[in-house]
Protein backbone atom coordinates (compact mmCIF):
# COMPACT_ATOMS: atom_id res chain seq x y z
CA UNK A 1 0.00 0.00 0.00
CA UNK A 2 1.07 3.12 -1.15
CA UNK A 3 2.60 5.32 2.12
CA UNK A 4 0.17 8.45 1.46
CA UNK A 5 -2.77 6.14 1.71
CA UNK A 6 -1.83 4.12 4.16
CA UNK A 7 -1.36 7.88 6.12
CA UNK A 8 -4.56 8.73 4.80
CA UNK A 9 -6.06 5.79 6.15
CA UNK A 10 -5.07 5.74 9.63
CA UNK A 11 -6.00 9.08 9.74
CA UNK A 12 -9.33 8.83 8.30
CA UNK A 13 -10.42 6.05 11.01
CA UNK A 14 -11.60 9.16 13.71
CA UNK A 15 -12.12 11.63 11.23
CA UNK A 16 -15.66 12.95 10.45
CA UNK A 17 -17.34 11.71 7.14
CA UNK A 18 -20.03 13.83 5.23
CA UNK A 19 -21.81 13.80 1.69
CA UNK A 20 -21.67 16.03 -0.64
CA UNK A 21 -23.24 16.41 -4.06
CA UNK A 22 -20.22 17.77 -6.03
CA UNK A 23 -17.61 15.41 -7.92
CA UNK A 24 -14.52 14.48 -5.84
CA UNK A 25 -10.85 14.23 -7.38
CA UNK A 26 -7.78 14.82 -5.95
CA UNK A 27 -6.88 18.52 -5.43
CA UNK A 28 -10.82 19.63 -5.49
CA UNK A 29 -12.02 22.24 -2.96
CA UNK A 30 -15.15 21.09 -1.94
CA UNK A 31 -17.19 23.73 -0.05
CA UNK A 32 -19.55 21.98 2.36
CA UNK A 33 -23.21 22.62 3.50
CA UNK A 34 -23.40 25.55 6.62
CA UNK A 35 -25.47 23.07 8.60
CA UNK A 36 -21.81 20.73 7.86
CA UNK A 37 -19.41 23.14 8.55
CA UNK A 38 -20.86 24.09 11.71
CA UNK A 39 -21.18 20.53 12.82
CA UNK A 40 -17.46 20.77 12.09
CA UNK A 41 -16.11 24.04 13.37
CA UNK A 42 -18.52 24.48 16.59
CA UNK A 43 -19.81 20.96 17.80
CA UNK A 44 -16.40 18.81 16.79
CA UNK A 45 -14.05 22.25 16.93
CA UNK A 46 -11.99 20.61 13.52
CA UNK A 47 -9.51 23.43 12.95
CA UNK A 48 -7.31 23.71 9.67
CA UNK A 49 -5.33 21.16 8.72
CA UNK A 50 -7.58 18.21 10.59
CA UNK A 51 -8.57 15.25 8.13
CA UNK A 52 -12.04 14.83 7.00
CA UNK A 53 -13.58 12.20 4.89
CA UNK A 54 -16.06 12.57 1.62
CA UNK A 55 -18.16 10.59 -0.39
CA UNK A 56 -20.99 11.69 -3.39
CA UNK A 57 -22.21 7.91 -4.30
CA UNK A 58 -20.21 8.16 -7.39
CA UNK A 59 -16.87 8.94 -7.22
CA UNK A 60 -16.01 6.42 -4.02
CA UNK A 61 -14.58 7.82 -0.78
CA UNK A 62 -11.88 10.60 -0.17
CA UNK A 63 -9.76 11.63 2.17
CA UNK A 64 -8.68 15.45 2.54
CA UNK A 65 -8.25 18.15 5.53
CA UNK A 66 -9.78 21.72 6.00
CA UNK A 67 -8.27 24.15 4.10
CA UNK A 68 -10.66 26.65 5.50
CA UNK A 69 -13.80 27.09 8.30
CA UNK A 70 -15.71 29.14 9.58
CA UNK A 71 -19.39 29.53 11.80
CA UNK A 72 -21.10 28.33 9.13
CA UNK A 73 -18.26 27.86 5.84
CA UNK A 74 -15.73 25.36 5.91
CA UNK A 75 -13.74 23.70 2.37
CA UNK A 76 -11.89 20.76 2.36
CA UNK A 77 -9.03 19.97 -0.16
CA UNK A 78 -9.18 16.35 -1.28
CA UNK A 79 -5.65 14.58 -0.78
CA UNK A 80 -6.58 10.74 -1.61
CA UNK A 81 -9.28 8.20 -2.50
CA UNK A 82 -9.56 6.06 0.50
CA UNK A 83 -12.45 3.32 -1.67
CA UNK A 84 -13.69 3.38 -5.20
CA UNK A 85 -17.29 3.08 -6.01
CA UNK A 86 -18.78 -0.18 -5.67
CA UNK A 87 -21.52 -1.74 -6.65
CA UNK A 88 -24.04 -2.28 -4.19
CA UNK A 89 -27.85 -4.28 -3.84
CA UNK A 90 -30.21 -3.49 -6.34
CA UNK A 91 -32.76 -3.56 -3.02
CA UNK A 92 -35.27 -0.75 -2.66
CA UNK A 93 -37.92 -1.29 0.10
CA UNK A 94 -41.41 -0.12 -0.16
CA UNK A 95 -43.78 0.43 3.23
CA UNK A 96 -46.69 1.98 4.49
CA UNK A 97 -45.53 5.28 6.26
CA UNK A 98 -45.75 5.05 9.82
CA UNK A 99 -45.55 7.41 12.94
CA UNK A 100 -42.85 9.82 12.98
CA UNK A 101 -40.70 7.99 15.83
CA UNK A 102 -40.72 4.61 13.48
CA UNK A 103 -40.83 6.03 10.10
CA UNK A 104 -37.34 7.75 11.45
CA UNK A 105 -36.65 3.97 12.29
CA UNK A 106 -37.11 2.00 8.94
CA UNK A 107 -34.74 5.02 7.07
CA UNK A 108 -32.38 5.01 9.18
CA UNK A 109 -31.95 1.24 9.43
CA UNK A 110 -33.03 0.86 5.76
CA UNK A 111 -29.86 2.69 4.98
CA UNK A 112 -27.57 1.07 7.41
CA UNK A 113 -29.12 -2.43 5.57
CA UNK A 114 -28.06 -1.59 2.12
CA UNK A 115 -31.54 -0.16 0.34
CA UNK A 116 -31.24 1.81 -2.64
CA UNK A 117 -34.44 3.51 -2.57
CA UNK A 118 -37.30 3.84 -0.08
CA UNK A 119 -40.90 4.19 -1.54
CA UNK A 120 -43.59 5.65 0.64
CA UNK A 121 -46.92 3.40 -0.56
CA UNK A 122 -50.51 4.56 0.83
CA UNK A 123 -52.34 2.11 1.73
CA UNK A 124 -55.85 1.74 3.08
CA UNK A 125 -54.61 1.43 6.48
CA UNK A 126 -52.02 3.96 6.87
CA UNK A 127 -51.63 5.47 9.72
CA UNK A 128 -49.32 8.50 8.68
CA UNK A 129 -51.66 11.41 7.16
CA UNK A 130 -48.42 12.64 5.54
CA UNK A 131 -44.61 11.74 4.63
CA UNK A 132 -42.03 14.59 4.98
CA UNK A 133 -39.08 12.78 2.50
CA UNK A 134 -37.05 15.80 3.41
CA UNK A 135 -36.64 14.16 6.95
CA UNK A 136 -36.23 11.00 5.46
CA UNK A 137 -33.83 11.85 3.14
CA UNK A 138 -31.51 13.71 5.68
CA UNK A 139 -31.74 10.57 8.21
CA UNK A 140 -30.87 8.41 5.33
CA UNK A 141 -28.05 10.68 4.73
CA UNK A 142 -26.54 10.97 8.32
CA UNK A 143 -27.08 7.22 8.52
CA UNK A 144 -24.84 6.48 5.47
CA UNK A 145 -22.21 8.28 6.95
CA UNK A 146 -22.18 6.67 9.80
CA UNK A 147 -22.28 2.97 8.40
CA UNK A 148 -19.19 3.93 5.86
CA UNK A 149 -21.57 3.19 2.42
CA UNK A 150 -20.28 5.15 -0.51
CA UNK A 151 -23.99 6.00 -1.46
CA UNK A 152 -26.99 7.26 -0.08
CA UNK A 153 -30.78 6.04 -0.73
CA UNK A 154 -33.17 7.57 -3.09
CA UNK A 155 -36.13 8.93 -1.19
CA UNK A 156 -39.51 9.18 -3.36
CA UNK A 157 -42.45 10.76 -3.78
CA UNK A 158 -45.37 8.90 -1.74
CA UNK A 159 -47.61 6.56 -3.97
CA UNK A 160 -50.82 4.85 -3.39
CA UNK A 161 -50.45 0.79 -3.65
CA UNK A 162 -52.38 0.95 -7.22
CA UNK A 163 -50.35 3.17 -8.73
CA UNK A 164 -47.45 1.48 -7.32
CA UNK A 165 -48.28 -1.30 -9.45
CA UNK A 166 -49.22 -0.04 -12.29
CA UNK A 167 -45.90 1.70 -12.61
CA UNK A 168 -43.72 -1.02 -11.38
CA UNK A 169 -40.89 -2.56 -13.32
CA UNK A 170 -41.89 -6.28 -13.99
CA UNK A 171 -38.08 -6.99 -14.09
CA UNK A 172 -37.68 -6.56 -10.40
CA UNK A 173 -39.56 -8.99 -8.17
CA UNK A 174 -41.76 -7.56 -5.46
CA UNK A 175 -41.48 -9.65 -2.18
CA UNK A 176 -44.38 -9.00 -0.24
CA UNK A 177 -44.50 -9.60 3.22
CA UNK A 178 -47.74 -11.05 4.42
CA UNK A 179 -48.73 -11.78 8.23
CA UNK A 180 -50.96 -14.73 9.00
CA UNK A 181 -50.10 -16.67 5.41
CA UNK A 182 -49.05 -19.97 4.55
CA UNK A 183 -46.73 -18.17 1.97
CA UNK A 184 -43.43 -19.72 1.73
CA UNK A 185 -40.96 -18.21 4.23
CA UNK A 186 -38.99 -15.42 2.99
CA UNK A 187 -35.24 -16.26 1.51
CA UNK A 188 -32.42 -14.63 -0.46
CA UNK A 189 -33.16 -12.78 -3.92
CA UNK A 190 -30.78 -12.52 -6.58
CA UNK A 191 -31.43 -10.25 -8.81
CA UNK A 192 -33.19 -6.14 -8.75
CA UNK A 193 -35.75 -6.55 -6.12
CA UNK A 194 -38.12 -4.73 -3.58
CA UNK A 195 -39.55 -5.88 -0.11
CA UNK A 196 -43.03 -4.31 0.35
CA UNK A 197 -43.95 -4.18 4.43
CA UNK A 198 -47.80 -3.15 4.92
CA UNK A 199 -49.02 -0.84 7.72
CA UNK A 200 -49.65 -2.02 11.52
CA UNK A 201 -53.19 -3.03 10.64
CA UNK A 202 -51.97 -5.51 7.56
CA UNK A 203 -53.34 -5.22 3.93
CA UNK A 204 -57.17 -5.14 3.35
CA UNK A 205 -58.68 -8.09 1.49
CA UNK A 206 -59.29 -6.33 -1.46
CA UNK A 207 -55.14 -4.68 -1.42
CA UNK A 208 -54.12 -8.89 -1.31
CA UNK A 209 -56.31 -9.15 -4.26
CA UNK A 210 -54.95 -6.63 -6.34
CA UNK A 211 -51.53 -7.70 -5.14
CA UNK A 212 -52.15 -11.09 -6.14
CA UNK A 213 -53.08 -10.27 -9.94
CA UNK A 214 -49.76 -9.02 -10.76
CA UNK A 215 -46.88 -11.65 -11.64
CA UNK A 216 -44.26 -9.95 -10.16
CA UNK A 217 -45.55 -10.32 -6.91
CA UNK A 218 -44.30 -12.82 -4.77
CA UNK A 219 -45.96 -13.04 -1.19
CA UNK A 220 -43.24 -14.12 1.78
CA UNK A 221 -43.98 -14.76 5.68
CA UNK A 222 -41.65 -13.34 7.90
CA UNK A 223 -41.73 -16.47 10.25
CA UNK A 224 -44.47 -17.55 12.88
CA UNK A 225 -44.77 -14.25 14.68
CA UNK A 226 -47.01 -10.90 14.11
CA UNK A 227 -44.16 -8.25 13.76
CA UNK A 228 -44.63 -4.31 14.20
CA UNK A 229 -44.12 -2.92 10.87
CA UNK A 230 -40.93 -1.46 11.48
CA UNK A 231 -39.74 -4.81 13.07
CA UNK A 232 -40.52 -6.52 9.43
CA UNK A 233 -38.77 -4.27 7.37
CA UNK A 234 -35.73 -4.72 8.83
CA UNK A 235 -36.00 -8.21 9.18
CA UNK A 236 -37.50 -8.36 6.06
CA UNK A 237 -34.29 -6.73 4.25
CA UNK A 238 -31.71 -8.42 5.84
CA UNK A 239 -33.41 -12.10 4.79
CA UNK A 240 -33.34 -10.72 1.41
CA UNK A 241 -29.89 -10.54 1.67
CA UNK A 242 -29.08 -13.64 3.15
CA UNK A 243 -27.46 -16.20 1.06
CA UNK A 244 -29.10 -19.17 2.91
CA UNK A 245 -32.00 -17.19 3.44
CA UNK A 246 -34.53 -17.83 5.96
Amino acid sequence: MPANLSRAMDASITSPRLFVPASLAAGAAIAVTPAQAHHLGTVLRRAVGDPVRLFNGSDGEWAGRIAMVRRDRCEVVLETQLRPQAPEPDLWLAFAPLKRDAIDLVAEKATELGAAALLPVLTERTVASRVNTERLAAIATEAAAQCERLSVPRIEAPVRLPALLASWPGTRALVVAVERSTAPRIHGCPGPAALLVGPEGGFTGAELDLLARHAFVQPVSLGPRILRAETAAIVGLALLQAPAGG
